[in-house]
């Protein structure tokens, strides 16, 4: 072989093993960095660009694709100690003619955090509130027609609260496996959290990793699919974790509170739009009787139940819940065009 074509592939093999050799580097060293850079990637890759909103000393982080039309902007709630990002898996299969929301809730991520917050549910409701008035009015954000709101877990707790006070908001209403729902009787994992609250137990909240086994445990808890997670991705994502674990406590405590606890539940005969309930058969974290009791109590309400499916519904079923939500939308959508045409 020619000693120039010899030399090119030592040039060539080598300029290649600086990126694989940090990419190594970050994998073993750094996972909690590549994790970051793996949600910026993927926000840049569907067109999600992040934005902030300020109103005095409180900022607003969120997510956006698109802008307002004809079609209601859709404005989505990540659940308990979760972020914007969560719906990207989702993002990836709606159309990229519709205008996408996705924020960061109250000291989540990018948005403030502060020691005066309320951080009860009401309270929590009155901050997303807060954020979309002012991105109509600065940023032009969401659309000034009435939205289509989604949230789910804890998100789907807000979304629900959210809807039930001000319904003038919102055009309609997708709920998955929303908390704030008073069960007849509790699953394993609601005794679990009894027994710890009733010992004071609060640092061994399964929901609030600290080590990457308790990751695991949690990955297991909320998902019905056995995701292989390597050790190194597990470390990583308690490391990204492990600094807010104090402040997922607080807010743990507040949203389980006589305060807070049943919100959705004492307010879900007051949902007067359309609403969707989408839930996995197989969650353990909110039991999926839990839809029954919602269609029961809203008129209008379409319930989707998913087979082999858990809590992580967004997860572990990112196609069929884009795919849901966009023939929810439809139907929404040509109904209130027929009714216009009447």
């Amino acid at each position: 072989m020619d000693l120039d074509v010899v030399n090119m592939f030592v040039i060539a093999g080598g300029t290649l093993a600086i990126p694989i050799l940090a990419f190594v580097a970050s994998f073993l060293l750094w996972p909690s960095a590549l994790i970051r850079i793996y949600y910026w990637y993927w926000r840049r890759t569907l067109g999600m660009q992040v934005r902030y909103v300020q109103h005095e000393d409180y900022q607003f982080c969120y997510s956006s694709r698109g802008r307002p039309g004809h079609k209601p902007s859709i404005l989505m709630l990540h659940g308990f100690s979760a972020h914007k990002d969560m719906w990207l898996s989702v993002v990836k299969f709606l159309p990229k003619n519709l205008h996408l929301v996705c924020v960061d809730m109250p000291g989540h991520e990018g948005t403030t955090r502060s020691s005066l917050d309320d951080l009860s549910i009401d309270g929590q409701v009155k901050r997303i509130r807060l954020h979309q008035r002012f991105c109509r009015l600065e940023c032009l954000k969401l659309n000034k027609k009435p939205f289509h709101l989604v949230g789910t877990s804890m998100g789907g707790h807000v979304a629900g609260v959210y809807a039930a006070y001000y319904p003038s908001d919102v055009s309609s209403l997708c709920l998955v496996c929303p908390a704030g729902l008073q069960y007849s009787s509790d699953n394993q994992f609601v005794q679990r959290l009894k027994e710890l609250r009733d010992s004071a137990a609060v640092e061994k909240i399964p929901l609030i990793p600290s080590t990457p086994e308790e990751m695991s445990e949690m990955l297991q808890l909320c998902s019905y699919v056995r995701f292989k997670v390597p050790q190194q991705i597990l470390q990583g994502l308690v490391d990204v974790r492990i600094p807010h674990n104090n402040f997922y406590r607080k807010l743990f405590l507040e949203i389980v509170n006589e305060k807070s606890r049943y919100s959705l539940h004492q307010n879900m005969d007051k949902i007067k739009v359309p609403t969707q309930i989408i839930w996995g058969k197989q969650d353990q974290v909110l039991d999926v009787s839990g839809a029954d009791m919602l269609a029961k109590s809203i008129a209008n309400c379409q319930v989707e139940l998913l087979e082999n499916c858990g809590h992580s519904v967004v997860m572990e079923r990112p196609r069929k819940t884009a795919k849901l939500i966009i023939d929810f939308l439809a139907s929404v959508h040509n109904t209130d065009n027929n009714k216009k045409l009447d």
